[in-house]
């Protein structure tokens, strides 16, 4: 006997109810609930450096958050927990869920073996679909380089920063040293 594997769909509010209940942090996309994975120490140091910097370059322009802000891309029903998000300006929340924002300025991923290949790919697709959103970056964990995604009049860019570099961005505007963000960590 043959037997099909089902899909469950689930609700909003069952992705609600689960987080509220769960001991780690879940994503939500188009009816699918998912476990986030656990971080290394060199995962946790980069996404602190990276808020400590960003905190300092962005201070009374933009709020910039942990983890623990969840982002939902409503285009594409995505609920997720970047390791850091910017926001400038008021910050918007999404209609079904009160502690989601929905108006992030700038997205941080830092990347892990078992996240790359999604951070890179189908999760980019979805932030690149959020209208507020102006860049996105990928920290490498392996090397100092920062992969940046910017949006411009003609699309979205993509360049590499190195150690030694520094970072520009324009929105929102600022610059980071990679040999800084790196410092005792790589």
């Amino acid at each position: 006997m043959t037997r099909i594997a089902r899909r469950l769909h689930h609700s909003y509010e069952d992705y609600l109810n689960a987080l509220e209940v769960s001991q780690i942090k879940l994503e939500y996309c188009d009816g699918e609930i998912y476990a986030m994975a656990g971080g290394t120490p060199t995962h946790a140091d980069l996404a602190a450096s990276m808020i400590r910097i960003l905190g300092n370059a962005l201070l009374g322009r933009c709020r910039v958050s942990s983890s623990d802000l969840k982002i939902r891309i409503e285009s594409t029903d995505l609920s997720t927990f970047p390791d850091v998000s910017v926001v400038c300006g008021q910050r918007a929340v999404s209609s079904i869920d009160k502690n989601a924002v929905i108006n992030p300025t700038l997205l941080v991923e830092v990347l892990s073996p078992s996240t790359e290949d999604y951070d890179r790919g189908e999760k980019l697709n979805h932030y690149k679909e959020c209208d507020s959103l102006q860049a996105v970056l990928l920290v490498a964990y392996q090397r100092r380089e920062v992969t940046v995604i910017t949006r411009s009049a003609g699309g979205w860019t993509t360049r590499c920063v190195e150690g030694g570099q520094e970072l520009h961005l324009a929105q929102p505007e600022l610059r980071i040293s990679l040999d800084e963000l790196y410092d005792g960590i790589l």
